[in-house]
């Protein structure tokens, strides 16, 4: 499945006054996950990511969310953040 037959899976937003916030090679961006939903997982996210000396998680490196598969990996880790959201 891609995101020309499943149009929930894609959109990109180019008169964003943000656009690209990420530098990605190619003609392919996707807004859909402008915020990461994985940011909450920490050093468990899977992506390219670097703590800055204040302690604060950087993703400007990582690409995921925004790249051909994002969304299809942001879903398979999306039960981390289900797990963080129950109440024991």
């Amino acid at each position: 499945m891609n995101h020309e037959t499943a149009h929930y899976r894609y959109f990109s937003n180019t008169r964003c006054e943000y656009f690209p916030c990420h530098t990605l090679s190619g003609d392919y961006f996707n807004c859909l996950f402008c915020y990461c939903p994985l940011y909450a997982l920490g050093d468990q996210c899977g992506g390219n990511f670097e703590y800055l000396p204040s302690g604060v998680k950087s993703c400007l490196k990582c690409g995921i969310p925004h790249g051909r598969g994002g969304y299809d990996y942001i879903m398979s880790k999306i039960g981390g953040i289900t797990d963080m959201a129950k109440r024991e």
